[in-house]
């Protein structure tokens, strides 16, 4: 097909997008009317405005990327003489034949995969470039032939498409991008993991692990969609900013009830008032907290000082002594949560006392039941040895004493690290908060989960998320090189037992895309200081550059190195610990824990000799084209 055939073909699918979404619309104005009771309208109604809203997304964008023509041979199977186009979202004529094919469709995994070694049946994969919604031109790829078409050579072996070399090259402005043009099949095999399997992804900055992670949940959601639109879907960003960088990735997608949040946020019980020392937060995140805690709640439980006896009319039931206490064993050995052992002690006790009254000639119903449950002796008698607490006051008599239940798990330093004399909450609290919580009754879970930074997780927070994910599966995405909280993992089989998941397969990424050879090679020289165990990467870019400067004036020099990277194309972001003040379009000024995550086309670095290795490797890792490193003190001897 010629460029004004394939110039065509867009009309015509841009014209069948347009008219499914004036039909989704149309069908959420009736959809009340065509169901046939509430319950049925209010529930169609949110699935199809569900599906419009998805129609919606990026209706002007490139509606596809791709496309495949299959040979004759016996390789391409049911699929021989067929063409097809890859896209974001399944597009459909108006007799129900596909015009564009949905990424995540299985025929589309030939199109990430299919190579000149192995070509699966495809004759031809063709590429399409873009400017905006225009079609501006293709490449073709003739597989049997194992060579590019009309392409102009490519510096990198990795990339050997020079639409797709464009395509990871484009200027970084604005929120994260997907990779669905791009993705390759190493990040293709993690993607599609099946969902019953949880992944530890490790990769360097600009391996595209965030990515790979966003694109499985989208993946996860069109292969699984009933089920996990009824136990959802959740992503954890280390902070506010960095979700807003990867907001616009699952819309984008076509997937626009995706919940994504901070830790913070899932746990935000309580408004955080107060702060930590560091040697009360590093106590309150460690992980023998958990037993701490158990003992405090458990520590609550009581005996029976006598026998039950529950006056009803001219009749009398009366449960032992004994009896009770057999039953609290009972519930005890079962390993309920707390709530849960509470009420299943109430059914126990309630049972014995219909058993009672049976053998009296009695036929106590539903309401007997019910009331013998709430009557005044039974909940006397729960109150005095499985008495209700709330999780926060729980926390909050330990921290006024932690002695009791912290004696020969904590030291006694730390128990008075944890002493908190005032009635502030800082965000430590809020996790053993959620601890107690999860102790007393099962939290909200969620049928995929994917964590982000996950390296820098306590052992308390991998817990809070575990108990969200008991019966459903974990993408965990994170470097251990870029580990800089107090408590950040150096192994991942010991943080993937933390999270619940400690058969978890760890898949190591390392292929750097977006961060250029010359950074990369900086960069992996802090890899042996900073005692992880991780692979370096390879640079799949050749382009890009890294100047170094001294100055006695790191203000001015700073504001130097901004104007000079305002004269090129992308984002800047100025890396720098002390505050910086500067008011122009396209900079971010931000403190070097913060930029975890980002990506600038220009970075301007100031004064890497304040950064510990570990800060210092995130910050160096920023820029996807240019960085420029400004100082004054000697630089750190790893990169000097």
């Amino acid at each position: 097909m010629t460029l004004e055939e394939e110039r065509a073909h867009l009309a015509a699918s841009r014209a069948a997008l347009a008219r499914m979404l004036d039909l989704a619309r149309h069908r959420v104005a009736t959809g009340e009317q065509v169901a046939g009771d509430r319950y049925t309208a209010e529930m169609l109604g949110r699935m199809l405005k569900s599906y419009a809203k998805e129609l919606a997304e990026e209706p002007d964008g490139p509606l596809y990327f791709g496309r495949l023509r299959f040979g004759t041979g016996p390789a391409a199977g049911d699929h021989s003489g067929q063409c097809y186009y890859i896209g974001r979202r399944h597009i459909t004529d108006e007799a129900g034949e596909p015009m564009v094919i949905d990424w995540r469709a299985p025929v589309s995994r030939t199109f990430y995969r299919a190579s000149a070694r192995d070509p699966m049946g495809v004759a031809v994969r063709r590429r399409y470039g873009w400017q905006g919604g225009t079609l501006t031109g293709f490449e073709d790829e003739d597989l049997g032939a194992g060579q590019l078409v009309a392409s102009r050579p490519v510096a990198s072996r990795l990339l050997a498409s020079r639409l797709v070399a464009e395509e990871i090259e484009r200027p970084r402005v604005g929120p994260m991008r997907d990779i669905v043009a791009t993705i390759q099949p190493d990040q293709d095999d993690l993607v599609r993991a099946d969902l019953d399997e949880s992944v530890c992804v490790q990769g360097a900055p600009g391996t595209g692990k965030t990515a790979v992670g966003l694109h499985r949940a989208a993946y996860l959601l069109y292969s699984h969609r009933r089920r996990l639109k009824r136990d959802g879907v959740l992503v954890i960003g280390p902070n506010p900013a960095f979700l807003r960088y990867i907001s616009a990735v699952l819309p984008a997608l076509g997937e626009v009830d995706i919940a994504q949040r901070t830790l913070d946020q899932v746990l935000a019980r309580r408004r955080v008032t107060g702060t930590d020392s560091d040697a009360a937060a590093a106590v309150k995140h460690d992980a023998r907290m958990a037993s701490v805690l158990s003992r405090a709640l458990y520590a609550r439980l009581g005996e029976p000082s006598g026998p039950l006896t529950v006056a009803e009319n001219s009749a009398r039931w009366r449960i032992p002594e004994a009896a009770l206490g057999r039953l609290i064993g009972q519930v005890w050995q079962e390993s309920l949560p707390y709530g849960i052992g509470r009420e299943r002690l109430r059914s126990r006790v309630v049972g014995l006392l219909q058993r009672q009254a049976e053998a009296r000639g009695y036929a106590p119903g539903a309401a007997w039941i019910q009331r013998m449950g709430r009557s005044r002796p039974v909940r006397d008698f729960l109150d005095q040895v499985w008495p209700a607490v709330r999780p926060a006051d729980v926390v909050a008599e330990l921290l006024r004493d932690p002695s009791a239940a912290a004696d020969g798990i904590l030291t006694p330093a730390e128990q008075e690290a944890i002493v908190r004399r005032r009635a502030r909450w800082s965000a430590a609290d809020l996790v053993l908060v959620d601890e107690v919580a999860g102790l007393i009754d099962h939290p909200e879970s969620y049928g995929h989960i994917i964590v982000d930074e996950a390296q820098d997780l306590s052992p308390m927070e991998c817990r809070a998320l575990a108990r969200r994910s008991v019966h459903g599966s974990l993408t965990v995405l994170g470097d251990l090189a870029q580990g800089t909280t107090p408590w950040a993992a150096t192994s991942w089989y010991e943080q993937l037992t933390h999270l619940g998941k400690p058969k978890a397969r760890v898949v190591a990424l390392t292929a750097g895309f977006r961060v250029p050879a010359a950074v990369l090679a900086l960069a992996n020289r802090l890899l042996a200081t900073l005692d992880v165990d991780v692979p370096p990467t390879r640079a799949v870019r050749g382009e890009g550059s890294l100047h170094v400067r001294r100055a006695d004036d790191l203000a001015a020099a700073t504001a130097e190195a901004v104007r000079e990277a305002l004269g090129h194309e992308g984002s800047i972001g100025v890396i720098t610990r002390e505050p910086f003040a500067l008011t122009a379009d396209r900079v971010t000024v931000l403190h070097p824990a913060m930029a975890k995550g980002l990506e600038f086309d220009h970075v301007v670095l100031v004064e890497p000799a304040d950064l510990p290795p570990r800060l210092l490797y995130v910050a160096l890792t920023r820029a996807v084209s240019r960085l420029d490193i400004v100082h004054h003190r000697p630089l750190p001897p790893a990169i000097a």
